[in-house]
């Protein structure tokens, strides 16, 4: 079964800005994410090219879960099964991510792909990665406002609200305004296909659902983050970004070997 999904998520910032932002945001997020055994391993992070002729930067990484899915998989997951791996061609404005589980499940058996192509606009593209007729009809689109749609209270920190933080360095904010996907600016739109491949009997139907539910809750808090961190990432270039992925690389191997358990943990 495949289940194919494409959530749009509208931001402030110009396609240039967000290119910095999010790699930054995604070095300090995986700090916050690893520790006490779990977390983030970086195997890989270096530029390539392909014989197309496309130019990138790619990462593989794995991913240490056990405390961050539902309980009833890490019941029944033999030891391995929570072991992803996370390989990603980032081609900006267009960026592709494979999520699989070789090891245990292998390739054809699970699989989570997130194509992404980063727009100036508002999220009006009907169809902006050319799938084809028949996938395309099978596609759900999920808009995701930032600022106003509800997270679980768990998940709520005020800092990272933006109806309630504003930028000095770029002077945009706060989002309190219902129609800012309509008014702000600059704007820009990172369209999110997701699709999902798996195929474990007894778990699939479960294990789909909840993949959805947390790639929606992963997209909304992240890009939460992404712009209330706007401060902090304003100004920096992409050397100063290489520089800090080399070193969250390195305190990401030390992070995960000690200290406790940090991030989202499920139930």
């Amino acid at each position: 079964m495949v289940i194919r999904r494409e959530f749009r998520i509208v931001l402030p910032l110009t396609v240039e800005e967000y290119q910095v932002a999010q790699l930054w945001a995604v070095a300090e997020a995986s700090k916050n994410e690893t520790g006490g055994g779990e977390g983030i391993e970086v195997r890989e992070n270096h530029p390539y090219e392909t014989e197309s002729g496309e130019k990138g930067q790619y990462t593989n990484k794995i991913y240490h879960l056990k405390y961050k899915v539902p309980v009833f998989i890490r019941t029944l997951a033999p030891a391995g099964a929570l072991e992803m791996v996370e390989e990603a061609w980032n081609a900006y404005p267009y960026c592709k991510t494979v999520i699989t589980n070789p090891d245990y499940m292998g390739k054809e058996k699970m699989s989570l792909t997130i194509e992404t192509w980063h727009k100036p606009d508002r999220g009006e593209l009907h169809n902006v990665h050319n799938l084809p007729p028949e996938k395309l009809a099978k596609r759900d689109v999920i808009n995701i406002d930032i600022a106003h749609d509800k997270i679980k209270d768990s998940d709520y920190k005020p800092e990272f609200d933006p109806k309630k933080v504003a930028s000095a360095k770029l002077n945009r904010g706060p989002l309190t305004d219902p129609n800012w996907r309509k008014t702000c600016e600059p704007h820009m739109c990172a369209y999110k296909l997701v699709t999902i491949e798996f195929i474990w009997f007894g778990l699939q139907g479960m294990v789909e659902s909840w993949v959805q539910t947390a790639e929606r809750k992963v997209f909304t808090n992240f890009h939460r983050q992404v712009y209330c961190w706007m401060d902090k990432w304003a100004g920096l270039t992409m050397e100063d970004i290489r520089a800090i992925e080399d070193q969250t690389q390195k305190d990401l191997n030390e992070m995960r070997k000690g200290g406790e358990l940090k991030g989202t943990k499920e139930k």
